[in-house]
């Protein structure tokens, strides 16, 4: 949360926030645990409308962006982005 903070005029965290069930590989062999496990946080991210979408880990990042539709990238990333040079 510090981070995206530090990034973001507001931030926001789904209240159905859970593990998206990808676990290492499984969720490149069976999609459709991590659609079921990221059901309803995919909803409450959909209706936020945000303009970047974060997560601190890779495999979470692929679950969330196959669940939601809008590219998940770690938070360093847009930290970094954010802060480089002009």
């Amino acid at each position: 949360m510090t981070v995206a903070q530090s990034v973001a005029t507001r931030v926001e965290v789904s209240e159905n926030v859970g593990c998206c069930a990808f676990a290492g590989d499984r969720g490149m062999l069976h999609p459709e645990l991590t659609a079921s496990a990221t059901a309803a946080e995919a909803a409450d991210v959909k209706a936020m409308g945000a303009t970047a979408h974060a997560s601190c880990n890779r495999t979470c990042e692929l679950g969330m962006t196959r669940a939601t539709g809008e590219p998940y990238r770690h938070v360093l990333e847009l930290l970094e982005e954010l802060t480089r040079p002009a």
